[in-house]
């Protein structure tokens, strides 16, 4: 089957079903506070599986303590041209070139406030990932994420600026500390002046293909306007030659953002780069190549205050997330 029509029939099921799991899937809490917000436990959901906010209680239901939906631009957009996400079934891996295909900002802020509206929804920690829109310049990026943080804010639990998906042309140039400097500081601004006083924790997220120099840069960057989180790290444009699958299955794939257990080693390595560099100031969040149990383990035993995933749930099927949240435990 297409790896995006399994996804989408995954999807539905997840949105009728997910909440009638719970029996099944109930995880002891191992509550913990990252960024001033109280999580059940440290394990959830990385964006891109739930783009448009519309599954968060069956995701809930399934076991991760947290759910991150989008990315989320300012307008709506289709993504790119299908087929657009593959399997490497033997690396457990997947390649995306989705394009941050969604419904756009108004649309997901809209469905964001009825589900806060919920029994379920009002308590959920709930992030938002919003990324820039295709076709806005690179000038005018500023404006653009400033727009999707003004209408998402205010029902997010937790922002995040995407600048590290390769599957927008230009994003991942937003990394350099010139160019991130006032998207993080507008969004900031956004974030820290809702109604009633109350402010949004704000969080960055980099790619796993930043030069070590680059990654010291947006830590310190983030020390520097006062950021409350850093998310370690998106998909790579790498095809390392540790990959199991043929190369003519490899190169068939074609461009996109390769996630899965072989990118474990490089996302290990950088989150613990930021935790030396940023010490206990700013919280980081684990994600990529997290499969196993084991790998929650170690990426809280490498600094990380949360731990997220997205291409195990693939390959370990509805039972998988509470597995692996079950490994938050003390």
């Amino acid at each position: 089957m297409d790896p995006e029509v399994a996804h989408e029939q995954a999807f539905r099921a997840i949105r009728l079903g997910g909440r009638l799991a719970r029996p099944l899937t109930a995880v002891p809490p191992a509550p913990r506070t990252v960024m001033g917000l109280t999580f059940p436990h440290a394990f959830g959901l990385a964006a891109g599986f739930d783009k448009n906010a519309r599954a968060v209680p069956g995701l809930l239901g399934l076991g991760f303590g947290h759910v991150e939906v989008g990315t989320v631009t300012a307008r709506p957009q289709p993504g790119n041209p299908r087929p657009r996400l593959f399997r490497l079934v033997d690396d457990r891996a997947v390649i995306n070139r989705m394009g941050f295909n969604n419904d756009g900002a108004a649309v997901v802020a809209a469905r964001l406030h009825r589900l806060r509206r919920t029994a379920v929804g009002a308590d959920a920690v709930v992030g938002v990932n919003i990324g820039k829109t295709k076709v806005v310049p690179a000038e005018e990026a500023v404006a653009d994420y400033v727009e999707s943080a003004r209408l998402l804010a205010p029902y997010a639990s937790y922002l995040v600026v995407n600048v590290s998906s390769p599957n927008t042309p230009g994003l991942r140039d937003l990394q350099s500390v010139d160019a991130l400097r006032p998207i993080l500081a507008a969004v900031r601004d956004v974030t820290e002046r809702l109604p009633q006083g109350r402010r949004v924790p704000l969080v960055v997220k980099i790619a796993p293909d930043l030069a070590d120099a680059d990654v010291d840069a947006v830590a310190d960057l983030a020390l520097e306007l006062g950021l409350d989180g850093i998310s370690a790290t998106n998909t790579t444009i790498e095809r390392p030659a540790s990959l199991l699958a043929d190369r003519a299955t490899i190169d068939a794939a074609g461009a996109g953002g390769l996630s899965g257990p072989v990118l474990a080693d490089r996302a290990t390595e950088v989150l613990t780069r930021l935790r030396d560099r940023v010490g206990e100031q700013v919280a980081l969040v684990g994600v990529g190549g997290v499969t196993t149990p084991d790998d929650v383990r170690d990426r809280l035993a490498a600094g990380a205050d949360l731990v997220q995933a997205y291409t195990g749930f693939i390959y370990g099927g509805p039972l998988w997330p509470a597995r692996l949240a079950r490994a938050c435990r003390p």
